[in-house]
């Protein structure tokens, strides 16, 4: 624990580590990201930007608990950035409406309404014509719909952007094409040894997705990280957008205020490939015209890739090295980085600054895939 004037380098300047560096600079840390790319150009500039925990995890699951604690401090978060670094950031809370084509998708939706309920969300499972009352253009093939209030989105790259704002405001210091080659203890810090040069501070926190295991760590034993790639569509929406998030098991579609549709992704275990594929794209495509047949006359705008850093039990990787003292993983979000930004920067500054060991460090902990 180091309180204050911290000297922290943050490794990574995605949404994670952009939100990590704000919420320590604010609190009076001396800040410095770097990264081997620019801002957000990483798993970030892929994501869709959902808002959903109650629908992205299993019930009573811990990356659920997790999810609700995170989206419970997102109105703060969007406020604070948006106030810091006087930039736009778009952020709807209208709700998700996921789809049930058959019985047994049925009868899962009226389960988890109920066991939602019990958790405090605001969901109800609703039958077919009010499934089409809420959405119009959905495909007359579904037989329920589970509609989650408190869900929404957030616009991924903005937010990014933003906090990178927010965080010069409070004076870090961005420091791109950075690529940081490994870690070591340097007396009572850490040394940060790049491509070009060697860096110390007190405090590291290995923020860097995908390429987090890349980072070699004196002592520390190999996070087992993997690349997952996901492509992303963008389509220029041919009649009045959609009113919230569509979801299925198969896909999900974001309705963007300027009338664009993201619909994703797809979930390819194929190392660190960041190519788009037309099989992908005509996956995704075929899942969006079940779903909504308009989207057949829908223009495709873009197709983005990002790879996201999964681990084996799909949990992230947030906590103190346990054996490189002023180590601090915050990386191994998978699907959900932008989700779970606001509760990451929280647990990291508070035991950076003050010594908090968070309770969610039991299940985040890197020292979970350390056998010795």
């Amino acid at each position: 624990m180091v309180r204050g004037t911290a000297q922290v380098i943050v490794v990574g300047a995605g949404v994670i580590g952009c939100a990590v560096a704000h919420e320590l600079a604010r609190r009076g840390a001396r800040v410095r990201v770097v990264d081997r790319r620019d801002v957000g150009q990483g798993a970030t500039q892929a994501s869709a930007g959902v808002l959903a925990p109650y629908i992205t995890a299993h019930e009573g699951s811990a990356l659920l608990d997790l999810g609700a604690r995170s989206l419970s401090l997102y109105d703060e978060f969007v406020s604070r950035t948006v106030e810091d670094s006087g930039s736009t950031v778009q952020y709807v809370r209208r709700g998700t409406i996921e789809l049930g084509f058959d019985e047994i998708q049925v009868s899962r939706l009226e389960r988890a309404a109920g066991a939602y309920r019990g958790l405090g969300a605001i969901a109800e499972c609703v039958d077919r014509k009010a499934a089409l009352d809420l959405e119009p253009q959905l495909s007359g093939q579904v037989q329920a719909a589970l509609v989650v209030a408190q869900h929404g989105f957030v616009g991924a790259s903005d937010l990014t952007i933003a906090l990178r704002r927010a965080a010069g405001a409070h004076g870090v210091t961005f420091m791109p094409a950075t690529t940081v080659t490994r870690l070591s203890s340097n007396g009572g810090g850490v040394q940060v040894e790049t491509a070009n040069e060697v860096l110390s501070s007190d405090v590291v926190i290995l923020a860097a997705g995908s390429w987090s295991g890349q980072v070699g760590a004196e002592s520390e034993g190999q996070i087992p990280l993997k690349p997952v790639r996901g492509q992303l569509l963008q389509l220029e929406w041919p009649t009045s957008p959609l009113k919230r998030v569509v979801w299925t098991d198969a896909c999900y579609l974001v309705p963007w205020t300027d009338g664009s549709v993201l619909v994703g992704a797809t979930v390819e275990d194929v190392g660190f490939d960041e190519r788009a594929t037309v099989a992908g794209v005509q996956e995704l495509i075929e899942m969006t015209c079940g779903l909504v047949p308009n989207a057949r006359k829908a223009w495709l705008q873009k197709v983005r890739v990002g790879l996201r850093p999964g681990t084996p039990d799909n949990l992230p990787v947030v906590g103190p090295s346990e054996r490189l003292p002023g180590l601090f993983y915050a990386t191994g979000h998978f699907r959900n980085g932008v989700l779970l930004a606001p509760l990451t920067a929280q647990l990291a500054a508070d035991f950076v600054l003050d010594g908090v060991r968070d309770s969610a460090f039991e299940i985040m902990s890197p020292s979970r895939f350390h056998t010795e």
